[in-house]
């Protein structure tokens, strides 16, 4: 769920483009929209592996598009999709599958799911992600750069404030007390250094999934037509996080954006931040201090929403563009590219297995963070995803706001919310 610039993407583009061979007779084009979404020079591992994949199937081309953002990406997705051009693969985020089922632009994997082998992939993702890909007793969504959220901190500044840099908070309360000692004010009292950032825009109903399920609540229902922003426990949570700036004066005041709270972890300006695993190739290239991975401290419970993409094909695509798409999408999550993909951008493998590959047991040897994750997901929980997610999640995320702005009160913000988001999914009850 990291935001990259779209130039870049469409120059490795070209870069690839060029380099690829002319199109085989009679061969089928498999159109591919990418969200540059993602920390790390993406656009040229996407290109590698659509050229390794030509190379074993010379009868299909990839032809990847990179398309922005998520949001984007997504609806750049349903205007070719109604326009009659859409791509024939998408990744696109595991949330938008009720939108994209109820635009009636994709095709459940089911459908292709033919021998042995094919159900034995279909069945080889963790079950934490199937969660925001499967509904209706079909598959949607293939699983491909999934995350959850994480605790990154400073071992250099832990240590200054008289912490044991090898633990990090385990509680909502040791969260804050931590944060409190590695709070650091100048003589004027102004903070020269936060001890905790929690980023608010961007996908603020993300990370505060997070809150929320430490909490022990649950935001939506499965069947994406309920949510529950005004349950009491939704409320703790998000006084939780009020509370970080208003009364323990640990976090920074207002909206924390998203790209730059990476940027305020390199240059010491916090200690600890919550973001995706998607940014752990970023910080363990960037950060000139020792650091660790944690998961999130636990309320009533541990607990994290999954994030990230998943592989869909469109419904308009014909029959021969779906298979060579069916066909790209297995070949590009085995378990030894599913670990390789892991090691090149942070994000989970997707499937167990993967970690069970020489590269990986390598790569998780020399740099035990990046297990973390994986552990996570025995308390991950669902994304939150609904109909007509874009409006019902921006409704969380107006009330989100206007509470950590101090436009609204917690209480009174989720009230809000729920009422609009119930106005939008009442006729799909």
């Amino acid at each position: 769920m990291d935001r990259r610039q779209f130039l870049a993407g469409t120059a490795a583009l070209a870069g690839g483009a060029l380099a690829r061979p002319a199109l085989a007779q009679g061969a089928t084009e498999v159109s591919f929209f990418y969200p540059i979404a993602v920390g790390g020079p993406i656009t040229k591992l996407i290109d590698a592996y659509a050229a390794d994949f030509e190379k074993e199937n010379p009868s299909i081309r990839i032809k990847p598009i990179y398309a922005g953002t998520y949001q984007e990406t997504i609806v750049k997705a349903l205007t070719a999709h109604k326009a009659g051009t859409p791509p024939v693969t998408s990744v696109l985020l595991s949330t938008d599958m009720f939108t994209l089922i109820d635009e009636d632009a994709i095709v459940p994997f089911d459908d292709f799911v033919k021998t042995e082998d094919d159900k034995k992939w279909l069945q080889s993702f963790f079950p934490g992600f199937m969660l925001n890909s499967q509904t209706g007793g079909k598959t949607w969504g293939a699983p491909f750069q999934r995350s959850t959220v994480v605790l990154y901190w400073n071992k250099e500044l832990f240590k200054e404030a008289g912490l044991d840099p090898e633990k990090p908070p385990q509680t909502w309360d040791e969260q804050v007390a931590f944060a409190e000692k590695l709070t650091k004010r100048d003589a004027s009292g102004n903070v020269t250094q936060w001890g905790i950032q929690i980023p608010s825009s961007g996908f603020p109903y993300w990370l505060f999934q997070g809150l929320a399920t430490q909490a022990g609540a649950i935001l939506a229902n499965p069947e994406g037509t309920q949510t529950f922003y005004d349950k009491p426990e939704v409320i703790e949570a998000l006084q939780y996080w009020v509370d970080l700036s208003r009364k323990h004066k640990v976090h920074p005041p207002g909206i924390v954006e998203w790209g730059t709270t990476p940027k305020d972890f390199f240059e010491r300006k916090v200690a600890m931040m919550w973001t995706t695993t998607g940014n752990l190739t970023n910080v363990r290239n960037n950060a000139k201090f020792p650091f660790g991975v944690a998961m999130l401290p636990a309320g009533k419970r541990r607990g994290s929403p999954t994030g990230g993409g998943n592989f869909y094909i469109s419904k308009k695509a014909s029959p021969a563009e779906q298979q060579a798409a069916f066909q790209f999408i297995k070949w590009i999550t085995t378990p030894e590219r599913a670990a390789q993909w892991s090691i090149d951008t942070g994000y989970v493998a997707v499937r167990p297995d993967a970690y069970d590959t020489p590269a990986m047991k390598k790569y998780v040897g020399e740099f035990p963070q990046a297990a973390v994750a994986r552990d996570q997901l025995e308390f991950a929980v669902a994304e939150l995803s609904t109909h007509e997610n874009q409006r019902v999640t921006k409704a969380l995320n107006d009330g989100l706001q206007a509470a950590l702005t101090g436009a609204k009160q917690p209480a009174q913000a989720m009230k809000d919310a729920q009422a609009e988001a119930e106005r939008i999914l009442k006729p799909y009850r």
